[in-house]
């Protein structure tokens, strides 16, 4: 991952640089991408360049890796399902506020849910 500042006039590029030849001389497996970050976010660097290639995994996933995926993958359905719960709307929108401005406080209501929701998550398991 490398940060990226475009030429004057440029403000940002998303996608596919380039791509792999599909057959022919020339043809390698690696590919330059492009993104722009949109999404709610505490930092400014928004821009960013991959060089991407095909990678064939050596090793079975641990266990720990396993119990990461699952987690993040249960905490990210927690959070979408809080974010649209009306009936926590007001709580959650009234604590956010509250813990905002403190030291280690998440500044997006995103971040605090993903904490809050990560907690809950980690207090069952």
């Amino acid at each position: 991952m490398a940060k990226v500042v475009y030429s004057a006039g440029i403000d940002h590029v998303s996608g596919a640089l380039s791509k792999p030849a599909k057959s022919g001389q020339h043809s390698c497996e690696k590919m330059l991408l492009a993104t722009h970050r949109v999404a709610a976010t505490e930092s400014s660097d928004c821009n960013r360049l991959y060089l991407r290639k095909k990678v064939k995994r050596s090793t079975p996933p641990t266990a720990k890796e396993m119990a990461n995926h699952t987690r993040f993958k249960t905490v990210a359905q927690a959070v979408l399902e809080r974010a649209q719960d009306l009936m926590q709307m007001t709580q959650d929108q009234q604590n956010f506020v509250a813990q905002k401005d403190l030291a280690g406080g998440k500044r997006t209501m995103k971040a605090y849910l993903w904490k809050v929701c990560g907690e809950a998550y980690d207090a069952q398991h």
